[in-house]
């Protein structure tokens, strides 16, 4: 039965969105409910995971065990691929939260003491940031949204390839603990050329997408981070935002980020004579301003819903936060010169090199600091996606 169980668990399905019956490659779906594992088997395949390898952390502390890059290799992905998935729980928990449904479903509560934020007070200085951070206030000015990068030449990725991890054993103690492990998309390094272009220093907010969902309505779907009250046939809408804590108006959350799909910002980019950048782009622009979990971005939990942009002209540098979530780009997710998948968590990023899934870069609030803070990770969600904590900045041509 465990074993069974464990050929369940290795993946996810993950169906398009368009197809859901088009999944990629992972083990029969049981159609009994008899067939599916019982939560004390749940249960005790989890204790058995957790022993086996609190075991090994201690014949490590002994001297028992030596740290090989292999073993390291392991514990990282490990500790890792639980954060991506505690992520995506609680995108998915969010939209079960208080006031989501209606009031004869069943819904997630926040654990108890779990204080709502001082939403009022926490939106009066959203507000002012937004303000600051805006040349003279003024939104229209594109000069002021907007700041020039490139030309210029980035490396993306490191190189990090398992074949090498036989040659360091535990006697390679530097190449052990100081070695930067990754997924196996981030490696190998390579340099590419970035040309001349103009982006937003702010991701596209909540309230900015809702002036254009106003004027489309009909046309454009709504974010499936909102949650809409009253007639859209009347154009009598109230809109509210999911957190965790449950809803909240507009007013307090329209300087958010907006997450949703990447058709609906390729749209609304645009709309404005813009477009979503490339992963090239959007690196150079992270790599150029934003400061990261260390230098107080909004991500690893520092809050449980994002926050205000600071990015901009009137900020050190124009150093600051997206706003604590991933972002898009228009650069489809497959293979590079160099790839070469991994041997430890087969099809990780093959299986989805289906012409349906965008690199994602940056971090959400959600997102675990090794990982939002190595800037060689790479994301990736079918562009059509409306659930995860995912949001995008505008960029525009030269030319235009």
């Amino acid at each position: 039965m465990l074993t069974s169980f464990v050929h369940r668990v290795q993946r996810g399905i993950d169906p398009h969105v368009d197809d859901p019956d088009h999944c990629h490659n992972h083990s029969v779906v049981p159609e009994a409910d008899s067939d599916w594992p019982s939560l004390s088997t749940i249960i005790q395949f989890r204790d058995g995971v957790r022993s086996r390898l609190e075991n090994l952390y201690a014949e490590l502390d002994s001297g028992k065990r030596v740290l090989s890059r292999r073993i390291a290799r392991m514990l990282c992905m490990c500790i890792e691929h639980e954060g991506w998935h505690v992520e995506t729980l609680l995108y998915m928990l969010i939209q079960r939260s208080p006031g989501a449904l209606p009031s004869n479903l069943p819904t997630t509560l926040p654990p108890p003491g779990f204080v709502s934020p001082p939403w009022d007070i926490l939106a009066a200085q959203w507000d002012s940031t937004w303000e600051s951070f805006s040349v003279l206030g003024s939104d229209s000015d594109s000069e002021a949204r907007t700041t020039m990068l490139g030309p210029a030449e980035i490396v993306l990725g490191h190189d990090d390839s398992e074949a090498d991890d036989y040659h360091f054993d535990g006697h390679n103690t530097d190449e052990v603990l100081n070695h930067e492990y990754g997924w196996d998309n981030e490696s190998p390094a390579r340099a590419i050329k970035v040309g001349k272009f103009k982006v937003e220093w702010r991701p596209v907010s909540n309230g900015e997408f809702a002036q254009y969902w106003c004027r489309n309505q009909g046309k454009v779907p709504a974010p499936k981070s909102w949650i809409l009250h009253g007639d859209e046939a009347t154009g009598e809408i109230e809109i509210e935002v999911r957190t965790i804590y449950g809803p909240v108006p507009l007013r307090i959350a329209h300087t958010w980020p907006v997450l949703t799909a990447y058709d609906d910002l390729e749209a609304y980019a645009k709309s404005k004579g813009g477009r979503m950048p490339t992963e090239g782009e959007l690196r150079l622009f992270l790599d150029t301003y934003e400061v990261g979990y260390e230098g107080g971005g909004d991500s690893g939990f520092r809050n449980w819903h994002p926050v205000c942009p600071t990015t901009g002209p009137n900020s050190p540098s124009g150093k600051g936060t997206n706003g604590g979530v991933w972002e898009w780009t228009s650069t489809p997710f497959q293979g590079h010169e160099g790839f070469v998948g991994t041997n430890l968590f087969t099809g990780y990023s093959e299986d989805f090199w289906d012409g349906k899934h965008q690199v994602v870069l940056g971090a959400s609030y959600a997102t675990i600091p090794r990982l939002s803070s190595r800037k060689t990770v790479r994301n990736f969600w079918q562009h059509n996606y409306p659930y995860a904590w995912v949001g995008g900045r505008v960029v525009y041509d030269m030319d235009y």
